[in-house]
Formats: C-alpha cells, sequence, structure tokens
C-alpha cells in the first residue's frame, strides 16, 4: 500500500529499519527531554505557541504534558519502525487529530507547522544519537531516522489534502 510505496521511495529497508531498532535505547533514554524540547521551540514562536496558550495568554502547562506524553506515544511506537496497518491507521489518526482540530486554542494546526515539527525532531533525534552511539551507528540511525520520518509526515498530510467534506 501507500506507507510501502514510500518505504520504498526512500529506501527505509531491512537495514534502515534495524538502525531504527537499533537507536531506540539511545532515543528512549531522552525521550522526555525530546518531548520537552518540541514543546519549548513550540512557545518561543507566536504562530505554534498560539496552540498550547490558555484564556491568560500563559502556556498551558496541563495541555503540553498531555501533548508531551502523545508525542512521546509516537516516538516510542516510532522506535519500533514498523509499518504495519496498525501503526498505519494510528499515524492516519494523528494526521486527523492536527488536520481536522476545529475547537481548542489555536484551531487547525497549519501543514507547514507539521513539516517544520518534523524537521526540528530530526535535528533533536540526531543530536541524541551523536551523543549516545559510535559515530558509525549514528550516522547510519540518523540516515535510517530520516527516512522513516518522511513516511510518517506523509501519512500525517494526507488529511490536508483530501477535498472538503
Amino acid at each position: 500500500g501507500f506507507i510501502r510505496e514510500l518505504a520504498v521511495f526512500v529506501g527505509f529497508d531491512g537495514a534502515a529499519m534495524a538502525a531504527v531498532r537499533a537507536s531506540a535505547p539511545a532515543v528512549l533514554k531522552h525521550g522526555d527531554a525530546l518531548t520537552a524540547a518540541v514543546y519549548e521551540h513550540f512557545l518561543k514562536f507566536p504562530h505554534s505557541a498560539r496552540f498550547f496558550l490558555g484564556a491568560d495568554g500563559a502556556p498551558d502547562r496541563t495541555r503540553i504534558e498531555r501533548r508531551r506524553h502523545s508525542l512521546g506515544r509516537w516516538l516510542r511506537e516510532s522506535a519500533e519502525a514498523a509499518l504495519t496497518h496498525d501503526f498505519a491507521y494510528y499515524l492516519l489518526g494523528v494526521g486527523i487529530a492536527h488536520s481536522h482540530r476545529e475547537f481548542g486554542p489555536g484551531g487547525k494546526v497549519p501543514p507547514q507547522l507539521m513539516v517544520a515539527t518534523m524537521s526540528v525532531t530530526q535535528s533533536a533525534l540526531a543530536d541524541v544519537l551523536k551523543a549516545e552511539m559510535p559515530v558509525d551507528a549514528a550516522y547510519d540511525a540518523a540516515v535510517a531516522w530520516d527516512k522513516l520520518l518522511p513516511i510518517h509526515l506523509n501519512v500525517f498530510l494526507v488529511w490536508y489534502f483530501l477535498p472538503a467534506a
């Protein structure tokens, strides 16, 4: 299907899958720091901070913690590097949650923030891999994650391009 075709196109093969899985202990060791860094990054910019502010204009720390938990789950699931039907549906659900959110602070998340967030995530992952793994293994893992994350991003963005009902 769609995800397998993307995997073949970007070269996410068995070796890449193994490299992501081999990096999982390092990545998950820093999971809390990674998710905190992403959300702190959001708060630096008004166009992304608006999704995480309370009525008083201050960061809604409860909301941010819930979102960090969700991002942590995605990170854990991603570290398994599985491209199963169940995981595809999970990714589609994440995409719907961001593309069709007409309630809460900020409203619908613009697709350009989805793309930019993936870039921020890729950079943060590369930093962790560099710090935690031998150079060659870190390089292989970073390349593998750089193949896997655009597959996820494509699934997240599907909902943005469907015609309105």
